[in-house]
């Protein structure tokens, strides 16, 4: 019987270099998409998807990550003082459970296969999510699950390992991960390979991996022994190829949206997206972009 997925690794250590001077002080993954951090709506999506152990990958310069998920007991006591139960309830509600969240260091800049290996003692012998920070989703119109929870769909469909996938042009392909197709199940289909970020004109599709996975243990052992792959950096990718060798993958369709926070236009356009979402907001930020457009 296999493993329910319980436990999350969040790799938070990057320096968000593309947003300076920005992030000098200030994390990427604490910059607000509307009201909200861009880590908050991540960890929205693990909750949803039944995460109840949330581990970051932190570096240095991150201690705030941890200041906002734990009590602010001088804030707490001034919203309850002025009455603001509106905010003051906003904030118990993102409040993780007691013992819910750990934190580890990737003291060096590794790479990713590095950052998902840092959080080896924390896993255990059990399969886990992984959400890269960059990356917040939003559901479509006919699902309900954000990307992470249409992933753990596909798990308990197949077991082994799941990577959600997105089409991207294929003159693009050379600047990401992508994945070999096999058999197609619809919403879901067999990985046959993997490679990270193909010369161009050589990538097996446009299917490239967005930033959703869940993984079997065995990946830390691999991690532990892979050489440095593209970019001088422990790639996850090249570990998973090593583990496919033994474990089956399967890609998930995400049905909703992506956006890479990463980037000045995804970043943008996620604040607009979620704007937009917004009862509160819509109506008056329809009406500013008109104006702009003009």
């Amino acid at each position: 019987m296999q493993k329910r997925i319980r436990k999350a690794v969040f790799p938070v250590a990057g320096l968000g270099t593309r947003f300076l001077p920005a992030t000098k002080s200030v994390p990427k993954e604490m910059m607000t998409v509307v009201d909200r951090p861009v880590l908050q709506h991540v960890v929205d999506e693990a909750r949803e998807a039944g995460i109840e152990h949330f581990i970051f990958v932190t570096g240095r310069g991150k201690a705030v990550i941890e200041d906002h998920f734990d009590m602010a007991f001088e804030l707490e006591a001034t919203l309850k003082a002025r009455g603001k139960e509106k905010e003051y309830a906003a904030l118990m509600a993102d409040l993780p459970p007691a013992g819910a969240t750990s934190f580890t260091r990737q003291q060096a800049p590794l790479g990713l296969g590095h950052a998902v290996w840092c959080a080896r003692e924390l896993i255990g012998d059990e399969p886990f999510a992984v959400l890269l920070p960059d990356m917040i989703t939003m559901a479509s119109g006919a699902r309900k699950e954000r990307c992470l929870g249409q992933c753990i769909e596909a798990y308990n469909t197949h077991g082994g390992n799941i990577i959600a996938v997105e089409e991207v042009r294929m003159e693009e392909t050379h600047q990401y991960g992508v994945v070999a197709t096999g058999a197609d199940h619809g919403h879901s289909f067999e990985i046959t390979g993997m490679v990270e970020k193909p010369a161009k004109g050589t990538a097996p599709s446009n299917l490239i991996i967005s930033g959703r996975y869940i993984l079997e243990p065995e990946i830390f052992n691999i991690l532990e022994h892979v050489e440095k792959g593209a970019g001088g950096e422990i790639q996850l990718t090249d570990g998973m190829k090593i583990l496919a060798q033994t474990q089956s993958f399967h890609g998930v369709r995400f049905d909703g949206q992506t956006y890479d926070t990463g980037s000045k236009i995804g970043f943008l356009s996620a604040n607009i997206a979620f704007a937009l979402q917004r009862a509160d907001l819509a109506p008056q930020l329809k009406i500013e972009i008109a104006k702009l457009l003009k």
